[in-house]
This record gives structure tokens, sequence and C-alpha cells, in this order.
């Protein structure tokens, strides 16, 4: 009874201070706008290259379901097209609900459908998370190097991202194989039995997550992907570019999705509304692109978006009405380790 006040509270105030970032944002995005110049690039963009732009995305999220089945295939078998609803479901669920719930949303689904634990579950989604993080940041800071002039921020911002992405590939590397360690410290500190016995119930499903990088196959096929998906959204933002007039090279695109994936771990309304105009205006303005273009681009990719995640993503929270369980739980639940222990441990 006591947990539900409390998690009102956190949300309350996730929301105010979403609210107030996207404002703020929002105000530097628009300020000194011609609206008229916005209007007009959006109108009279070429829809051969939105329909072109449109069928990359849905390439692309078809192409990042595979990925994650590669990894939730460790321990199961997923067919094709269940994967695919989930990760659609996140994804709507993402621009549609704050503080990136979709992770959440098919995770569950996923869950749901399975033996797999939704702590497992979710472990390999935010994996998943992270290394494109790390790509992206490690992948812009090569492309940095052949940039020049660059603005100083942004050059400041590459070399700290570019430390952050390397330890995080590291943490990657290490702590999965830290079980021991993380089981004789949780049986030292005094706590409840039933407590430590969830905790490191939960540890155990934590480290076998991320170790399902771990195996040379798995971790060329996730690769490979990865490689693929990001290549094509390079690829989406170049053409969705195109249609308004504006020509971008593959490095500025990327430079854009960098710090749009990196812009998406701060708070924010639903959609990231106000860190996408933010992000987008930041960093293709000072590669000669009028504000008023890089906002309309904004405006009309990120709606380009949204049709496509309603289209794909309302079957699977419509198949799986249940969804929001997923949402009020106090935590992720933690089940099925132990039967699945020995079999994870030597598929690693």
């Amino acid at each position: 009874m006591g947990e539900t006040p409390a998690k009102d509270r956190k949300r309350v105030w996730y929301g105010l201070l979403s609210a107030a970032l996207a404002a703020v944002l929002l105000y530097y995005s628009l300020r000194g706008v011609e609206w008229v110049r916005v209007w007009t690039t959006i109108t009279h963009a070429r829809w051969q290259f939105l329909v072109a732009a449109f069928l990359t995305i849905c390439c692309s999220y078809f192409l990042r379901s595979l990925r994650w089945r590669i990894l939730l295939n460790t321990d199961a078998h997923f067919d094709v097209l269940p994967v695919f609803v989930a990760t659609m479901a996140g994804y709507l669920g993402n621009n549609f609900l704050p503080a990136r719930a979709g992770e959440f949303v098919r995770s569950y689904i996923i869950s749901k459908s399975s033996s797999l634990s939704k702590t497992y579950v979710l472990t390999t989604a935010l994996s998943e998370r992270i290394v494109d993080a790390i790509a992206l940041v490690l992948a812009s800071s090569v492309v940095l190097l052949g940039v020049n002039p660059k603005p100083v921020w942004l050059g400041d911002v590459s070399r700290t991202t570019a430390i952050v992405a390397g330890v995080g590939l590291l943490a990657i590397a290490i702590v999965p194989h830290t079980g021991d360690l993380v089981e004789r410290l949780l049986r030292r500190i005094p706590m409840p039995a039933g407590l430590r016995h969830r905790l490191l119930e939960l540890a155990a499903q934590i480290l076998l997550g991320l170790r399902t990088l771990h195996s040379p196959g798995r971790l060329a096929g996730f690769a490979f992907f990865t490689v693929v998906v990001w290549s094509i959204d390079c690829v989406t933002v170049m053409v969705g570019a195109h249609a308004l007039g504006v020509d971008l090279p593959f490095r500025v695109a990327l430079l854009l999705l960098a710090a749009l994936g990196l812009g998406s771990a701060l708070p924010s309304t639903p959609g990231y509304v106000g860190i996408y105009q933010f992000v987008t205006v930041t960093v293709l303005t000072p590669f000669g692109v009028r504000h008023d273009d890089a906002l309309a681009f904004s405006f009309v990719t990120q709606a380009l978006n949204y049709a496509i995640v309603l289209v794909l993503g309302l079957p699977g929270l419509y198949r799986f009405k249940d969804w929001r369980q997923a949402m009020e739980a106090p935590a992720p639940l933690v089940g099925q380790a132990s039967a699945c222990q020995s079999e994870r441990s030597s598929d690693s």
C-alpha cells in the first residue's frame, strides 16, 4: 500500500521535470523561426522521397527485431513475427509513454509469451540499447576526427562520450563474469533472507542477460545487424532531408542519429518532443543547414515515425491488452532462473 503513493510522486516529479525540460528546449529551438518558411518547406516536400523514407524506416524496425531475436533465442526459440510485434509495441510505448516505458512493454509481451522471466528479457532489451549507444558514439567520434573545422562543443562532447562508451563496452565484457563476487557480497550484507534470495535471483537474471553477447556467433550476428540497421537509418535521414530540399552527407546523418540517441536518455515527454527539435537544430545548423529547414525536418521525420509505430505497434498492444501490468509492477518479476541456469551457463 505504501509503495503506490511513493510511485505516484515519482511519476509526477518525472513528468514535471520532463515537461520543464521540453519547454526550455522548445523555446531555444523555436525562437527566431520563420514559420512561413517552415510551412513552405513542409508543404513542398517531395512525396516520393518521403515514401522511400517510410519504407526504409519499416525495414530498419524489422531488422531491429531480428537483432533482438538473436539475444532472445539464447534460451528459447521465437519466430520472427512475435518478436517483431513486441518490438513495435515497445517503440509505440517509447513514443507515447514517458520514461522509455516501451522497453518494459516489449519485455513484458515477450515474457508473457514464453517461459523467460521479465528481468532476463528486459536485460536483453537494455543490453541492445547500450550496445546501440556505444556503437553510435564510437562511430560518430571517428567521423568527427575528419570534420574540420567543427564546433568546439561538439569536439568536447565527442571525447567525453567516447570515454563513457569505452567504459560501457568494458562493463559488458567484464560484469557477466562477476557472478561469484556479487553473490558473496549479497550473502555478507545483513538483510532478511527473503530479500537476499530475491536479489540473488535478480542478479543472476541480469548477469545471464548480459552474457548473451558473450557467444562469438551471437555477437557476430548482433554486430552485423547493428551495422546494417544504423546504415539504413543514416540513409533514411539523408532521403528524408532530400525530400525537403536539404542534402546531408552520410557523416552528418550519423552525427545526428548519435546525438538523438544520446538525447533520448534525458527525462523526456512522450515522443521526445523538445529534445528531438533541439538536438536536430543544434547538430544540423553548424553544417550549413538553415534553422528553419532543420526544424521542418524534425517535424516531418517525427510525424513519419509516429505514423509508422502507430500502424505497426497497435496490433501488439491490442493482442496483449494486459500489457499495463508491466507498468504497474513494483519491480521486474524474477522466475525460472534455476530451471534455466545450467543451460544458459553452458551456452555462454
